[in-house]
């Protein structure tokens, strides 16, 4: 029960990125050129979560067939939720409604956090920890947009304090169930596991990140800074502190 209660408080790392990039949005307000620099150095970190601390552990344990065939499944489940999101986009009206879907789209992202470090900590607790001190920096910036979004449409501030710190529940819901699928698999399903969340992870960062990113328009030297920035960041974290 211990290592599950430790693994609950990494969980929250992430839904506490996004709480500081909320309250951020309460405080200042910035170009949207800053939101775009601070989502490629997010995706900087994404691709080195991948490519430091998931990829070399999947290429050692897996046979090619099955790293194709759980990225493969990751890649689609990413699909499918990019598609609900689409969806329920689509039933909405004007106004306020759109804010909350804003939300939706981070909560989701969050729950896929919640996957990822649950499946990392089954395999390895140094690993949960360090997708979950990534996340921390990855999600300042849908946080901030959120409750950006939140301010834009008056919502009143009690009430989007109360919902970034919702954060914290698709976060644990999302680490609690890869924890508790992958408790006692074998390595290769573990494995398997981590194969999926690279589908995941990628797709999301290079069809909806990185897009994203390049919306405000930020000069092309300040987003290649910034992503480098976060990629060297998480590289170096892994290495002397991880």
């Amino acid at each position: 029960m211990s290592d599950y209660l430790t693994l609950l408080a990494i969980a929250l790392l992430p839904a506490g990125g996004n709480f500081a990039g909320g309250l951020l949005a309460e405080s200042l307000r910035v170009p949207p050129w800053v939101i775009g620099a601070a989502l490629h150095a997010a995706a900087g970190v994404a691709i080195a979560v991948v490519s430091v601390e998931l990829m070399p552990r999947v290429l050692e344990s897996l046979p090619t067939w099955l790293l194709v065939v759980s990225f493969t499944c990751g890649a689609a489940f990413s699909v499918l939720l990019a598609r609900g999101i689409k969806w329920a986009r689509s039933g909405v009206g004007v106004g306020g409604a759109g804010a909350w879907m804003v939300y939706l789209a981070v909560s989701a992202d969050l729950l896929s956090d919640g996957l990822m470090i649950g499946a990392g900590s089954a395999v390895s607790s140094g690993l949960g920890v360090l997708l979950g001190i990534s996340q921390v920096i990855a999600n300042l910036p849908g946080g901030f947009a959120t409750i950006a979004n939140f301010r834009e449409k008056q919502v009143p501030r009690r009430s989007r304090l109360l919902t970034t710190a919702s954060f914290a529940l698709p976060a644990v819901l999302g680490a609690s169930a890869g924890y508790w699928l992958l408790r006692g698999a074998s390595d290769r399903f573990e494995h398997a596991a981590l194969a999926f969340i690279v589908g995941v992870l990628l797709l999301a960062t290079v069809e909806d990140m990185v897009p994203q990113a390049d919306e405000p328009g930020a000069a092309r030297w300040i987003s290649t800074i910034s992503f480098a920035a976060g990629f060297a960041f998480f590289a170096l974290f892994s290495a002397y502190v991880g």
